[in-house]
């Protein structure tokens, strides 16, 4: 059996539909709220090494915090951006679902997901605003 764990926020749409769009292959996914459960930087470093993601990739530039600490500035090594993010949490960009602790994805948008899943969706699947994703037979809408 596949082990997916899901970096999580439940007030985030694109978090949800990922989180549903797992759970619509059969698997019970470990769910990790990171706002409330921040994963270390080894952790956070260890998700950039199984992607194809930088860090910068991973870190959320939507959030007030960024701009407050100028995080855009590229005097910002990979390491401090790290610090940065176990030290304020909202600025982890998600979903991150990572696969058999062997690839990791940052799913925006959630269709990213379908990429790395090891089993097929099993039925119909449309967003939450209703936009058709998996077909009745599930296979992906283009």
């Amino acid at each position: 059996m596949s082990k997916i764990t899901i970096y999580h926020n439940p007030r985030c749409g694109t978090s949800r539909n990922t989180l549903a769009l797992i759970r619509n292959t059969g698997i019970e996914p470990e769910v990790i709220e990171y706002l409330k459960n921040t994963p270390s930087k080894q952790a956070l470093a260890d998700i950039v090494a199984k992607s194809t993601h930088t860090v910068r990739d991973i870190i959320r530039a939507k959030e007030a915090i960024y701009q407050e600490l100028d995080l855009a500035n590229p005097k910002w090594t990979d390491d401090e951006l790290l610090d940065f993010m176990v030290k304020h949490p909202i600025l982890i960009n998600r979903p991150i679902v990572v696969v058999n602790n062997e690839t990791a994805r940052l799913c925006r948008p959630c269709e990213e997901v379908l990429d790395i899943l090891p089993l097929p969706q099993l039925k119909a699947f449309n967003k939450e605003n209703g936009e058709a994703v998996i077909d009745e037979n599930g296979k992906r809408i283009v």
